[in-house]
């Protein structure tokens, strides 16, 4: 029998992916924003002192006042309503839509579209990582090519890349859950083998070669697999990071650069960054 969920309330107008990607708990499973209210939202059982203490040094960090966050149970028929009604058609770049199933949108001539239901993944588009990784994606994907998306999440990434003319991509995920319903989305949008979901590990692919490298993660995680990131990459390929605060431009500059890989592509949005390097060759692990 399902517990519920906690609802917890934080009156601000930062954006919300930013202070989801500060605390970074794999067990927070949702979070919406409107009216300057973010809700995050915890299964009951995880919601613990610790949880809220980390919650609290996030948000006076952005000088929050710790009062500002207030916590309520609710039913699981409640949060996923909720979440639901957050969730709108969204336009990226020219051409790519992104919609739940219960809207409807007119399609211009030439749009690719996805069909992403809220559930417990993150990634339906609306986080400013992912906007500018889809529209890279639409400005580079001249068909054909090999994609692999490391922290796929819903699998977003490497369902527009082929909806824009990629010939395969590949999704990894450690968890579980997400990959989970990655699996189920892509059902729903109709793709087959040209599409693969998994928890592989990303030093196990270091054999193979991808014309195109997606990783949308956090600064800590990227220093960590750069030299596993650029074993991954297809000698003219591109290596392309989202995740990065701007203020941490320099330091992942210099360690994808100390891993073999030259910028040659940057842009920034509501204080993050995303940046597409090549690699001047394959280099061990």
């Amino acid at each position: 029998m399902r517990q519920g969920w906690i609802d917890v309330q934080v009156q601000s107008s930062m954006d919300a992916g930013e202070l989801t990607g500060l605390l970074n708990d794999p067990w927070m499973m949702g979070v919406w924003q409107e009216d300057g209210m973010i809700h995050l939202y915890w299964p009951h059982e995880r919601w613990t002192a610790e949880t809220r203490q980390d919650l609290t040094a996030v948000v006076q960090r952005f000088g929050i006042d710790a009062a500002s966050i207030a916590v309520h149970s609710v039913p699981h028929e409640d949060w996923n309503a909720a979440w639901a009604r957050s969730v709108k058609p969204l336009r990226v770049g020219q051409r790519i839509v992104i919609r739940p199933s219960w809207e409807t949108v007119v399609l211009k001539s030439g749009d690719v579209e996805l069909v992403l239901d809220p559930k417990q993944a993150f990634g339906t588009g609306h986080h400013a990582t992912t906007q500018l990784l889809l529209e890279w994606l639409e400005a580079h994907i001249h068909g054909s090519e090999s994609v692999l998306d490391v922290g796929t999440g819903s699998g977003i990434l490497a369902m527009v890349a082929l909806r824009l003319g990629a010939a395969s991509a590949w999704g990894i995920d450690h968890d579980p859950v997400a990959v989970e319903c990655a699996h189920g989305y892509a059902v729903e949008n109709g793709f087959g083998t040209e599409l693969i979901l998994d928890t592989s590990v990303l030093t196990d692919l270091s054999a193979r070669q991808f014309d195109i490298v997606l990783a949308n993660l956090d600064r800590r995680t990227l220093l960590d697999v750069d030299n596993a990131l650029a074993c991954c990459l297809d000698g003219h390929g591109r290596l392309v990071l989202s995740g990065i605060f701007a203020d941490d431009r320099t330091d992942l500059l210099e360690a994808f650069r100390q891993a073999g890989c030259d910028l040659v592509w940057e842009r920034e949005r509501d204080g993050w960054l995303a940046m597409a390097f090549a690699c001047r060759q394959k280099r061990p692990v």
